[in-house]
């Protein structure tokens, strides 16, 4: 399972060296001279050095052997996939364990080596099998992938994906947060994957003497040994959650495992503790669950995980269209948790579904609109997801009885180009067609490149989208003189909201950085933050750089957060309130600390009045 990286880049010193110095000398390369660069270096072999091989080599050689130290602008030549970083953190997916989900939705897949919703082919459910669902693995194999492909490891966000987290136990959420972050501060100190590994090689042997299969961390293995197991959503003879409970909670727990993946709130608040000054630290955390999950204790007690950020599927906002889905919950139930959440500064990542059964191409339409129109909504980010027909989810029944039917591509694209266009400013398209393998689709749309094509489509239509992802500084470079100030001012039923951005002073208003700011219409369930504004998050764009460092046309480090800090330090004051509250992250607590907050019980605050 840990695979130990067996390039020894000390037995090419004679080689590297040159190929180092004529970098640092050339920097910044064209792709063309890097090329020929490491063609007129090769090895000793005569082969040519593979990019994470040089990674790894010149973080280790920088600053030794007459090289100069480290250089981020030869590091970021090296670097590979740049687009991973490319939104100012490095972000790390990790998901949950397959067990019970409160759902029963029609388009939902069933497959049983996964969390609800989620597919044992796709990337990041691959990389979850082959780590057990283990969080301690996930994260620092996720880290070191990063750090072998040149990205920096300085700004993590942890995204907790897997079914509905609400409803997993609270000891396996805490111990799950927990050990995430314990990996993030252990990265680079100490490494603890052979002992967490010898706890699933004991897991195996207490597995065969119950005569149950124990997950193993090759999905081939699990696929034979569970395929008897398999639900076809033709007939649906068992369900998803008898399955599971039956190949591994059931296990778990004669096998005592299940008293592994447990931790305290006391064993959490420690590994918090190290990370707010850790070298890795955690900028933001992402847990997924559903509208109906939510309540004032369940917004507490995320807040407390050290969550920021809500991942939630509202999926459609037509009482009639989710009951045709058995969706399980109202409209009524999402307006709640909106309201909720927004009153306790978390960031809302809305799920939304087109293509669902009952739907139509006008009524998503119509639907879209409500998002953005309806003040109980307007998400800050969200995932565009058109329904697919997967072979083990029971909508399978009503495509057969001719009940539902997939969008064409010619309906699917009106309804995407529609959405695009008309998403506002302040949020930002995270995703906007789901990256399922195309294997695993019986019918409907394969094109994982949905959104080039739609944005294609704008673009001759002389229309563009303006979400954030749509004008993202990214690799652009960019000084402080070429931004200006802008506000969006929104109403929610709950706030009036200020999305404050710095952006280009031309047109295209590419984005270099933001600052949420919440200003209250009431008083916060939250006792700790009535009588004050809210900073919801505070990102600056561009490529990820790291902390306490400075580069050039680069947006990170350049003084634009605390630009943004200062604007929203005004806004509050003449708005009259007192106070200014921010929903820090554990590793953004200190960068908050320096700039006047102090410590709140799960917020950190500062007088505006002084």
């Amino acid at each position: 399972m840990v695979k130990s990286y067996q390039f020894n880049y000390l037995e090419y010193v004679e080689q590297l060296l040159p190929l180092f110095q004529a970098m640092q000398v050339a920097a910044p390369l064209t792709d063309k001279k890097f090329q020929q660069l490491v063609k007129k270096y090769p090895r000793a072999d005569g082969q040519i050095f593979s990019k994470d091989q040089l990674v790894m080599a010149y973080r280790g050689l920088a600053g030794s052997h007459g090289l100069e130290p480290l250089a981020q602008s030869v590091l970021s030549q090296l670097q590979m996939k740049p687009v991973r970083t490319i939104s100012g953190v490095t972000p790390v997916t990790v998901l949950t364990k397959p067990f019970p989900c409160p759902g029963t939705c029609i388009f939902c897949p069933n497959d049983i080596r996964m969390p609800k919703s989620y597919l044992s082919d796709e990337p990041g459910a691959q990389r979850a099998e082959r780590n057990f669902f283990d969080p301690y693995l996930q994260t620092y194999n996720r880290m070191q992938a990063f750090e072998n492909t040149g990205h920096p490891l300085d700004k993590i966000e942890i995204i907790v994906l897997g079914g509905t987290w609400s409803y997993y136990p609270e000891p396996y959420q805490i111990w799950f947060i927990k050990e995430c972050f314990r990996a993030m501060n252990d990265f680079g100190v100490r490494d603890s994957r052979p002992e967490i590994l010898s706890r699933y090689q004991e897991m195996e042997t207490a597995y065969q003497e119950l005569q149950k299969h124990a997950p193993s961390d090759d999905p081939t293995q699990n696929h034979r040994a569970t395929a008897v197991h398999e639900i076809s959503g033709q007939d649906m003879t068992k369900t998803y959650n008898q399955t599971v409970s039956e190949l591994y909670v059931a296990p778990e727990r004669l096998a005592g495992f299940d008293t592994y993946q447990r931790a305290s709130w006391e064993e959490l608040t420690a590994q918090h503790l190290v990370n707010e000054t850790a070298v890795s630290r955690n900028v933001g955390l992402v847990i997924e669950t559903r509208p109906d999950n939510i309540s004032e204790a369940e917004v507490l007690r995320i807040r407390r995980l050290g969550c920021t950020k809500t991942q939630i599927g509202f999926q459609s906002l037509n009482d009639e269209v989710l009951s045709k889905n058995k969706r399980g919950h109202t409209v009524a139930a999402i307006r709640r948790a909106v309201g909720l959440l927004r009153q306790a500064g978390f960031k809302i990542h809305a799920h939304w579904m087109a293509n669902l059964h009952g739907s139509s191409v006008a009524l998503d339409i119509q639907d879209y609109q409500t998002l953005f129109n309806d003040l109980d909504f307007k998400p800050d980010e969200l995932k565009i997801y058109p329904c697919s027909l997967i072979g083990s989810a029971e909508l399978m029944q009503y495509y057969q009885r001719s009940e539902w039917r997939p969008y064409s591509f010619d309906e699917l694209l009106e309804v995407v180009t529609y959405c695009m266009s008309h998403t506002p400013e302040y949020c930002r398209l995270t995703r906007v067609i789901r990256d399922i393998p195309s294997t695993d689709i019986v019918d409907g749309n394969k094109r994982t490149n949905f959104r080039q094509i739609a944005e294609q489509e704008l673009e001759k239509a002389n229309a563009q989208s303006v979400d954030i992802r749509a004008r993202e500084i990214r690799q652009a470079k960019v000084e402080i003189p070429d931004l200006v100030l802008d506000e969006i001012w929104y109403d929610t039923t709950v706030s009036q909201e200020v999305f404050i951005q710095f952006v280009t002073k031309d047109q295209k208003k590419k984005i270099a950085g933001f600052l949420r700011l919440s200003l209250p219409r009431q008083d916060s369930f939250i006792e700790e933050l009535q009588g004050s504004a809210i900073i919801r998050e505070v990102h600056v764009y561009g490529q990820a750089v790291n902390l306490g460092e400075k580069q050039s046309g680069r947006a990170q480090h350049s003084g634009l957060g605390k630009r943004l800090i200062l604007r929203a330090h005004e806004l509050v004051a003449e708005h009259g309130f007192p106070r200014l509250s921010v929903i820090s992250a554990i590793g953004t607590r200190e960068y908050y600390r320096q700039r006047g907050f102090s410590d709140g019980e799960l917020y950190q605050h500062v007088s505006v009045l002084e």
